[in-house]
């Protein structure tokens, strides 16, 4: 089967699934009324329908555009990431060279395939010219902070999150031109793994996980969730270059991964007083709040695939 069948599957197999969803959020509104539970069920489904569709085009336009989405999903989330943190007039310029010079250019390395150097260009180059263009702005107030926040944002928002298409440029053993399917196989294994923690965590949660941190989220949640994404995963293993087992360890390490990624950006978001990075997606909040997950998972991924399977 090739590579454009395999992605039919799998997006048929989606779009049958959110037709289902669909269906049981209409009768449950029918039958149940228009309850708050109900309601943020049916938005995360139409989310869900336009994240689908997005990255469907992506896929049918080829890896320039797919590219072109994520470092606009980088811009968007850094946006939210700066907005939720307090900046001064001191640190326009760095801000700017952060949004207009790293972002475009972290993934033109990815899409040149320079893997030497997009894999430390923002930990090493950006780090370090960050504070050094900021501190000629003579502004010393805060400045460690206002520094790390602005580092700790790119690293995010943009290094993190732009490992995800740069699955598209690794070049695996009987794997060659099949980024695609990678791609799309960690971004299902999150969002279900996000999905799955929600549903179990509604029907059986009720040890809080890190209530302070993140108050929704259960150890039902997190258990029956995580094990219900990874096994999932695991039969998803036709449309990657993995054994089953292997498949499965997989989708284990992309699940723990994002469930630390999405407490741990939690934790910044609460220790700013906000609920949601934003609101730019209906039922989900912001832009981050749907590659929480993602920027932790995503770099660990690639760097385990690549170490392991590469040609």
């Amino acid at each position: 089967m090739s590579a454009s069948q395999k992605l039919l599957w799998v997006f048929g197999g989606i779009v049958a699934l959110l037709s289902v969803a669909s269906a049981v959020g209409w009768l449950l509104q029918q039958r149940k009324g228009d309850t708050a539970v109900i309601r943020n069920l049916n938005e995360r489904v139409r989310a869900w329908w336009l994240m689908v569709a997005v990255l469907g085009a992506c896929f049918w336009a080829g890896a320039a555009a797919t590219l072109i989405v994520f470092a606009l999903i980088s811009f968007f989330a850094l946006r939210e990431f700066i907005t939720l943190t307090p900046t001064r007039a001191s640190d326009h310029k760095p801000l700017a060279i952060a949004f207009y010079v790293l972002v475009p250019l972290q993934y033109w390395l990815i899409h040149l395939g320079w893997y030497g150097l997009f894999s430390i260009f923002i930990p090493v180059y950006a780090f370090l010219a960050l504070p050094a263009i900021a501190v000629f702005a003579g502004d010393t107030e805060q400045f460690l902070e206002r520094t790390t926040k602005i580092q700790w944002g790119v690293m995010i928002a943009v290094y993190c999150i732009s490992y995800a298409p740069a699955l598209l440029v690794l070049d695996l053993r009987g794997f060659h031109g099949q980024g695609a399917l990678l791609l799309l196989y960690l971004m299902l294994v999150v969002q279900i793994s996000d999905v799955m923690q929600y549903v179990f965590g509604k029907l059986f949660g009720r040890h809080k996980l890190a209530p302070l941190v993140s108050p929704s989220k259960t150890v039902e949640g997190l258990v029956g969730g995580g094990l219900a994404a990874t096994a999932i995963g695991a039969s998803l293993w036709w449309i990657t270059p993995f054994t089953p087992p292997q498949s499965a360890l997989m989708s284990l390490l992309i699940v723990a991964c994002g469930v630390l990624g999405g407490l741990a950006l939690s934790a910044v978001k609460r220790s700013l007083g906000a609920k949601d990075w934003g609101s730019m997606i209906e039922g989900h909040g912001g832009m981050m709040d749907r590659m929480d997950s993602v920027s932790f998972a995503a770099p660990i991924f690639f760097h385990i695939t690549r170490f392991f399977f590469s040609g």
